[in-house]
C-alpha cells in the first residue's frame, strides 16, 4: 500500500507539471510575442505572434494539448482516470523523451552557448525529473 502511495505521488507530480508547463504555453497566446521570446520558442513562432499571424497561436494549442495527453497518461497510469489504450507503450514512451530532453541540455549548452540561461538549465532539469517521475512512478504501480 505505501508504494501504490509513493507512485500515486510520483505520477501526480508529473501530472501537475505536464498541467503547469500547458498552462505555461497557452499564456504566450494572451500575453504575446514577448512570452514566446522568454520560453525560448522558435524565431518562426515569435515572428507569427508578432505579425498577428495563426501559426503561433496553433502550434501553442498543440504543444499545450500533447502537454495535458501525458498528464492524462500519468494520471491514467496512477489509477485516478480510466486506464487509457497503449498506457504501458505511452508511459515509457513519455518517460524517454523527458530524460531525453532533459539529458540534452548538456551537450546542447555547449553546443549553442548563445542559447544557454537559467531557465534552460532549469527546464532540462525539470524534465529530467518528470522523466525519472514518470518512469519510476509507472514501474511501481501494479497492472
Amino acid at each position: 500500500m505505501y508504494k501504490k502511495n509513493i507512485s500515486t505521488a510520483m505520477l501526480c507530480a508529473f501530472a501537475a507539471i505536464a498541467g503547469f508547463t500547458a498552462f505555461a504555453h497557452m499564456s504566450c497566446i494572451y500575453l504575446g510575442p514577448g512570452c514566446y521570446q522568454a520560453q525560448m520558442a522558435p524565431p518562426q513562432l515569435i515572428e507569427s505572434a508578432k505579425n498577428g499571424t495563426l501559426l503561433a497561436p496553433i502550434a501553442t494549442v498543440f504543444v499545450s494539448a500533447l502537454f495535458v495527453i501525458c498528464g492524462l497518461f500519468a494520471l491514467s497510469a496512477a489509477g485516478l482516470i480510466k486506464i487509457l489504450p497503449f498506457l504501458t507503450t505511452a508511459s515509457y514512451g513519455i518517460s524517454a523523451v523527458c530524460l531525453v530532453r532533459g539529458v540534452a541540455t548538456i551537450p546542447l549548452s555547449f553546443l549553442y552557448p548563445q542559447m544557454v540561461s537559467g531557465f534552460s538549465i532549469t527546464a532540462g532539469a525539470i524534465w529530467f525529473i518528470a522523466g525519472l517521475l514518470f518512469l519510476f512512478g509507472f514501474r511501481m504501480q501494479k497492472f
